[in-house]
């Protein structure tokens, strides 16, 4: 057996700020992550994280805190027993769910807990958690999730037969990863931050490089957005795809009259048109502005939010994120949502190990669950992976099929040493 001893809480912030990495419509932060590590009593260590952008990384550390008691001193045998059952009894702590409930600082720090106890999971199976998941018995995988509040849009029976469905010709899409990689965009060439010849220079890098999809940041002035979307698409061509990125800035009637000037450069999709939690503008959105996509989901609070996103036809592109919910199960559940309702999945990523995560879950929504790479992207961005000791890989565009047992998770010591917050030599 394989006990949790202790649960480590490290405050890691890098300065990424002052060079406009991650700038966009209503962000200009450094990249942060509370990265939490669980001692065991054997040789294994447990790592998770939630990614923040700089100031009140210490929130989603001091929620870490509140919430170990859940895993400390347990077992993870004991844990596996019931994942979904211990899942919530994160999600609904009695005393802290007062200050979601599955939403914020406490479920971002349910997240990194769990993402943390999975991480474990995976390394005890002596497997990378991309196959560590596909692998699994159908029922385990069903065990896992909280059908809690998404039962009208999804229920046991329902993802138990999508499961089944994806066992067949698993083999086969194992090869192809193998072989061909992930399929994925990168973000790296359009930070609002960013002056029009870097912009310049980084489309065109990009293209030479074999990325045939790419993603800018919108929000800006008008005339800018409209200028800065025509250098890229004049630089990777109009055979390759362009995403647009409003990062929830525009009302509703502003991000239709906006995207109808930004039609000039064909964008594939526009992510994040307006408030994350306004489904109904989101389909009025997606409505209006069809055949361009609507793609969200990045910040989506929980699986309710999904489910009715999906119910309400207002996305046209789903966008999980392995850190801003409560970790491997509550994704499980948004990737079996997305595929009851045939909307494909392309995760959100960059950050601080964000693309190092979500590697895994497009791989096992391949495998398992939507089964198709039609429509299917990864986001790439080229920051901080060399802080990771299993960092992700890329050839040609595509990302490269990871193969150390775990999540991918673990942060080199030396990284959280020099950038630990405040007393790291970084930031002294």
């Amino acid at each position: 057996m394989t006990r949790i001893v202790g649960v480590d809480v490290h405050d890691v912030r890098f300065p990424t700020a002052a060079r406009g990495d991650g700038s966009d419509a209503i962000n200009r932060g450094d990249y942060s992550a509370t990265y939490v590590e669980l001692r065991t009593d054997t040789s294994l260590t447990g790592a998770g994280f939630t990614f923040t952008n700089g100031r009140g990384n210490e929130l989603t550390c001091a929620a870490v805190r509140a919430l170990a008691h859940h895993v400390e001193g347990r077992t993870l045998e004991e844990l596996w027993a019931d994942p979904a059952g211990f899942a919530r009894s994160l999600s609904q702590d009695v005393q802290l769910r007062w200050l979601g409930p599955e939403k914020g600082v406490i479920h971002m720090a349910t997240g990194a807990l769990v993402n943390a106890v999975w991480d474990l999971h995976a390394k005890s199976a002596d497997k990378p958690m991309w196959r560590f998941l596909s692998e699994l018995p159908t029922e385990k995988l069903v065990a896992s999730i909280d059908f809690h509040h998404i039962s009208d849009a999804l229920t046991p029976a329902d993802a138990a037969a999508i499961l089944d469905k994806g066992l067949v010709g698993q083999d086969d899409r194992r090869a192809v990863l193998a072989r061909e990689g992930l399929p994925s965009y990168t973000t790296s060439v359009g930070w609002l931050g960013y002056p029009d010849e870097k912009v310049r220079d980084l489309a065109r890098a990009a293209r030479a490089e074999g990325w045939r999809a790419v993603k800018m940041k919108v929000g800006g002035e008008p005339a800018a957005d409209v200028r800065r979307a025509q250098i890229i698409r004049a630089e990777i061509g109009p055979d390759a795809l362009l995403m647009m990125d409003a990062n929830q800035v525009w009302d509703v009637g502003e991000a239709i009259d906006r995207m109808a000037e930004l039609a000039v450069a064909d964008p594939y999709w526009i992510e994040e048109p307006t408030h994350p939690d306004d489904v109904l503008g989101h389909a009025r959105v997606q409505q209006a502005v069809a055949p361009i996509r609507v793609a969200t989901g990045e910040v989506a609070a929980n699986r309710v939010i999904f489910k009715q996103l999906l119910q309400a036809d207002a996305v046209r592109v789903v966008q999980i994120d392995a850190c801003r919910v409560g970790g491997v199960p509550e994704v499980l559940a948004e990737l079996l949502l997305a595929a009851k309702y045939g909307v494909p999945v392309c995760p959100h990523a960059g950050g601080v190990g964000l693309c190092e995560l979500v590697q895994h879950l497009f791989a096992f929504d391949y495998l398992r669950v939507g089964t198709s790479l039609d429509g299917r992207m990864v986001e790439y961005v080229d920051h901080l992976h060399e802080h990771f000791t299993d960092p992700v890989r890329t050839r040609n565009g595509r990302y490269v099929l990871p193969e150390q047992p775990g999540y991918s998770a673990t942060m080199r010591p030396a990284s959280i040493a020099e950038f630990r917050f405040p007393d790291g030599p970084v930031w002294r």
